[in-house]
């Protein structure tokens, strides 16, 4: 029998530099939520890649910034927790962003790190090709890579080409997931995050990041549409009514689009009920952060 090979691969990088894009396009179907509004994912999420001799387990992190609130300190911590017990790190930059404080911060961090850590230089589609070269000059000025990969995560360009190389440096293991499961996060997680998308979509500035959602049932009735209650929680009473929309208008649109990723997710046919709820101040209040599903050791 051939050798099995597995591991673990941290991704880590500032807001909003593509990991969750970059994850959703190796395991072939939508497990991060995406958004062009940074610091969008709040947990680390699991995203598992198998082939028959293999199977790669990404852990995409929170966006590393300066923290606000409890609920940004967690996130940073969250993300730095990733890097320990890896098998190798993913460092996305974004080629139309210019290397900042942040990238500076996570490079110091990644210094230190035991395991052979990757630049990934991610939106190449976003600049001409001759403006590479000078990118990759300046990051391998600050830190020693192992190699570098430019990648279009939206296009897939030399994806496949930095999966053949991860494969090659993961150590024998067993296949720790089922082939066919692509994400550790149960589906009550995956719909709260689902439904949490759609209101960074469709909602303005204000709203946002004051934004947790959690689904409190998922109910499958035989030869009927799957049942899920859901709650979407804000800040203010004035995010409420942004929420809800004149006449129920935005909660609607907000369920409309949830329900057909959901239907996509489940392979069923979805009756979706949406709640919205003030809790004032949730995001500095670790029992509410922990109610809402962000949870970690420290806390």
């Amino acid at each position: 029998m051939e050798e099995y090979h597995s591991g673990f691969i941290a991704m880590v990088g500032r807001p909003n530099v593509g990991k969750s894009t970059l994850l959703n396009r190796i395991v072939g179907d939508k497990i991060a939520i995406t958004s062009e509004k940074a610091q969008t994912t709040r947990n680390k999420i699991q995203g598992i890649y198998t082939t028959k001799n293999s199977q790669m387990i990404f852990i995409d992190t929170p966006g590393i910034h300066k923290p606000k609130n409890a609920l940004g300190d967690f996130m940073v911590k969250t993300a730095f927790s990733s890097l320990n017990e890896v098998d190798a790190i993913l460092f996305l930059v974004a080629a139309d962003q210019k290397r900042g404080s942040g990238d500076n911060l996570i490079i110091e961090r990644l210094k230190t790190a035991n395991v052979p850590v990757y630049l990934v230089i991610n939106k190449i589609d976003k600049v001409h090709p001759d403006a590479l070269l000078p990118i990759i000059d300046d990051y391998r000025k600050q830190m020693d890579f192992a190699e570098v990969f430019p990648i279009s995560a939206t296009q897939g360009n030399n994806v496949d080409r930095l999966l053949t190389q991860l494969t090659a440096l993961l150590p024998e293991g067993p296949q720790y997931y089922p082939a066919d499961q692509l994400s550790d996060h149960p589906e009550y997680f995956i719909i709260s995050e689902l439904i949490r998308e759609k209101v960074l979509e469709l909602t303005r500035e204000e709203v946002p990041h004051s934004v947790a959602v959690v689904t409190e049932k998922i109910e499958r009735v035989e030869n009927e549409k799957v049942q899920i209650r859901a709650t979407i929680i804000v800040e203010r009473t004035s995010q409420k009514g942004i929420i809800i929309g004149k006449g129920g208008k935005m909660l609607k649109q907000i369920g409309t689009k949830a329900r057909l990723d959901i239907e996509r997710l489940l392979g069923d046919k979805v009756y979706l009920e949406l709640w919205v709820k003030v809790q004032k101040d949730w995001r500095d209040k670790k029992v509410y952060l922990q109610d809402f599903g962000y949870r970690s050791s420290d806390y």
